[in-house]
């Protein structure tokens, strides 16, 4: 499995992914919820079946898709991811080199418990490019289906057209490059981050003109 391009048989069948999603969504309800013995033995085999099943579309083993599935118990809905496009004076997008799967993408990350997406997105900033930021304007809501990108879960991501407000540009350990670079030149993306870019540049180039 390489960046999730690679899928098994299921990936065609949109009615097994919404299965498994549903068997998931009632293992993880089930498990917060419930205070009976039994019953929480059934979720957990119930987990452990959607587990095994994610293992063959995403090629994660079963027991760290079961680990990521533990991580989100409670009421369960897409995670929430964010991005930032912030250009430079000749048009070059700041973008990173991440030292977790070496493929260049754009900063963000996850929107924690308690944190607004705006919040969330000044915060991935600071932390992995050093500087402060604020966004001015959404650009585009993306979609990411369990079993894309090897992910076993549906995660919606807001990129934001992102305002420089201070700061020195400097590299965090997530990433092991850190520049302003013409995004086109870029082929090894992160996951969907390519046409995060394209998006982000189209809108650059309106508020130009």
């Amino acid at each position: 499995m390489i960046n999730g391009k690679k899928y098994c048989n299921h990936m065609s069948n949109k009615n097994y992914l919404d299965l498994l999603d549903e068997l998931r969504s009632i293992a993880q309800l089930g498990l917060n919820y419930s205070k009976n013995h039994h019953d929480i033995e059934n979720y957990n085999r119930l987990l452990q079946l959607a587990a095994d099943s994610y293992s063959d579309i995403t090629g994660l083993s079963s027991d760290e898709i079961k680990k990521r599935f533990k991580q989100e118990l409670g009421y369960v809905t897409p995670k929430v991811g964010v991005n930032g496009a912030l250009f430079n004076e000749q048009g070059q997008l700041l973008l990173e080199l991440r030292s977790d799967d070496l493929l260049w993408g754009m900063p963000g990350g996850w929107v924690d418990i308690g944190e607004s997406p705006d919040t969330a997105i000044k915060r991935e900033f600071m932390e992995e490019t050093n500087l402060v930021v604020e966004p001015t304007e959404i650009i585009k809501f993306y979609t990411r289906l369990p079993g894309e990108f090897s992910q076993p879960h549906t995660s919606v991501h807001i990129v934001y057209y992102c305002k420089y407000i201070s700061g020195d540009l400097k590299k965090s350990r997530e990433s092991l490059e850190l520049n302003y670079m013409d995004h086109t030149k870029i082929t090894n993306w992160h996951k969907d981050h390519g046409l995060q870019a394209q998006d982000a540049a189209s809108y650059f180039n309106k508020l130009v003109i």
